[in-house]
């Protein structure tokens, strides 16, 4: 039962990552950057979580709030 399960939330996975790919048509560069900060800082957060031993989530979440101000910031001193 837990396989199928498992192999249940993969699929839902893969098929919200299709989806929201086309939520990235039509964007201002301010989106662009701030989208693409919160992605490249969840992955570090994620990452960096991993390493330390935290929590995977939280470190993601974080990561992802982060980057995506910081993308924010970037585009408007541009």
């Amino acid at each position: 039962m837990k396989i199928a399960s498992s192999n249940f939330t993969k699929s839902l996975a893969i098929g919200a990552c299709i989806l929201s790919l086309s939520a990235c048509t039509n964007m201002n560069s301010t989106q662009q950057r701030t989208l693409s900060g919160a992605g490249i800082g969840a992955g570090v957060g994620a990452v960096g979580t991993v390493m330390t031993g935290g929590c995977v989530a939280c470190g993601a979440a974080v990561g992802a709030a982060v980057g995506a101000g910081a993308g924010y910031v970037y585009d408007k001193t541009r």
